[in-house]
């Protein structure tokens, strides 16, 4: 079995394995530098059909956030931010999968803070190599700019000298791997 990489994603359900996967994101910080972090824990489904038509679904623990700063984790999940104990999961779920150049664009309606927005995601599928034992592998990488203010996160902590503490647009990252098991 040869193991070089392919570009056909067959049909069946490809799931999101978290342990090879990655959720990331930054967001300004005092007007000039990022603060970058992670959710931990998060899960999901790519699904093609007999036409080859694929849909993918989501879910992404918000609590499991982690920024590397416990206290700034715990502002974050608060009622000033994500408000966790009230919206404990944000969740996307594909509308539709276009062509773009070599790339994707992955459109779906994306849940945080008990708001659904319309997204879309620039996707790169890196194609598909048969795995090591356990059934194919495939991979994907897609980013996304987002407004916090337009899921009513829209906490405003302005500095005296002008601008403010966080910015408004939040870029996610994402970097998947999705297995397939073999019939």
């Amino acid at each position: 079995m040869s193991t070089a990489v392919n570009n056909a994603l067959e049909t069946g359900t490809w799931t999101i394995d978290p342990v090879h996967s990655a959720v990331n994101f930054s967001v300004r910080h005092l007007m000039v530098s990022k603060v970058r972090g992670k959710f931990e824990n998060f899960s999901g489904a790519i699904t093609v059909d007999e036409n080859g038509n694929p849909a993918v679904t989501a879910e992404i623990d918000v609590n499991s956030i982690n920024t590397g700063n416990e206290q700034r984790d715990g502002h974050i999940k608060s009622a000033d931010f994500f408000e966790v104990e009230k919206y404990p999961t944000a969740t996307f779920t594909s509308t539709s999968v276009k062509p773009d150049g070599g790339d994707y664009l992955l459109e779906g309606d994306f849940t945080l803070h008990g708001v659904t927005r319309p997204v879309t995601l620039k996707l790169e599928f890196n194609g598909v190599n048969p795995g090591m034992g356990n059934g194919p592998v495939a991979g994907f990488e897609a980013s996304v700019v987002l407004n916090r203010k337009d899921f009513g996160i829209d906490i405003d902590m302005p500095l005296e000298t002008g601008g403010t503490v966080v910015g408004d647009k939040v870029t996610i990252t994402l970097e998947i791997e999705a297995g397939k098991a073999e019939a």
